[in-house]
């Protein structure tokens, strides 16, 4: 085991972070960064106390929290050492929601053990957005992004370097360079909606309820209008979730899971049979739309294959450009 000359700490008395964390940061940092390497000796308690003017207390804090997490060991009277090359890597989704579930665990369960994930909301806030990357800034080997639609996201993302960061989800505000794994709202969309023809026959209208509180695409309802002018299908786009009143030989698309529960209660109420006497198609599947009622129809991603191919980029030193397939489900609903 070697003494690792390169170690470096800057203490910014005046930061948020504490400053045993700010120590935690540039161990982690250094692993991620490979300026640190299993068996490499960190500097003593004492060097630390010294050169950085810390107390003793903090730098204990601070290696006994990495001890902790199995990062580093110590061996008596030679000092402590990087026991496991272990590096953090930062996930931001928009919120947490069961489909956002199924992606989360498929991304952790493909990353290797030395993979810490530190998983973070930004609620389609850009002051929360920025407070969470700006934070994060060098802390981590690398980062999963969900972004959404607000001007400054680019300006807020073009300090991370592109082999560091993978932009997740949606294709907006992306250029030619980032990495990214993204599903289509538009044209995968509008061929979902084509493969569920047959089922859409069966009824008069088919109406697209877009509620004003959805952060979902808009670009999904300009691919639904095309798709109605094309085959002649009467409809309307619904933006009032609280005018909906379900109605016999029509068919629904909602882009909210608040909405499948209001239809069904309807349906309930109106004595309506889903799939018969009115349509429903949802999007994004989840676990439990197959067990809901008879089956809810889903037009959706892969949220376990994007999960993986997000936990290849974190694997693999290699750039990413993809898109994850879009399909239809058809269950009883429609």
């Amino acid at each position: 085991m070697t003494l690792k000359k390169t170690f470096s700490l800057n203490i910014n008395k005046n930061s948020d972070i504490p400053k045993y964390q700010q120590l935690v940061n540039a161990i982690n940092n250094a692993l991620a960064n490979n300026t640190m390497i299993a068996g490499d000796m960190l500097p003593s308690v004492n060097s630390i106390c010294k050169d950085y003017k810390l107390s003793r207390d903090t730098v204990f804090k601070s290696y006994s929290i990495l001890k902790e997490q199995g990062v580093i060991d110590s061996v008596p009277n030679k000092g402590y050492y990087v026991a496991n090359v272990t590096r953090k890597v930062l996930l931001v989704l928009d919120t947490f929601k069961a489909y956002k579930e199924v992606l989360y665990h498929s991304f952790i369960n493909n990353l290797p053990d030395n993979i810490i994930t530190d998983v973070q909301f930004h609620h389609y806030n850009i002051e929360n957005f920025k407070t969470i990357l700006n934070n994060s800034k060098g802390k981590y080997y690398k980062y999963v992004v969900m972004g959404f639609d607000d001007e400054t996201v680019p300006e807020i993302l073009a300090d991370y370097k592109n082999e560091k960061l993978l932009l997740i989800d949606w294709n907006i505000h992306s250029n030619t360079t980032n990495n990214y794994v993204f599903q289509d709202f538009g044209e995968a969309f509008y061929n979902g909606l084509k493969a569920a023809m047959s089922a859409f026959k069966k009824y008069k209208e088919i109406h697209f309820i877009y509620p004003t509180f959805t952060n979902h695409p808009i670009e999904t309802v300009t691919y639904f209008k095309k798709y109605c002018k094309k085959f002649q299908f009467d409809y309307k786009v619904i933006t009032n979730q609280k005018s909906l009143n379900i109605q016999k030989d029509i068919a629904y698309i909602s882009v909210s899971d608040r909405i499948l529960g209001r239809f069904l209660e309807q349906c309930r109420n109106k004595d309506l049979e889903p799939g018969v006497d009115v349509g429903f198609l949802s999007y994004n599947e989840t676990p439990m739309k197959k067990f809901i009622y008879k089956g809810i129809s889903v037009i959706t991603t892969d949220f376990k294959a994007l999960g993986e191919k997000a936990a290849g980029f974190i694997n693999e030193e290699a750039s990413m450009q993809l898109y994850i397939p879009t399909e239809l489900i058809l269950r009883e609903s429609l």
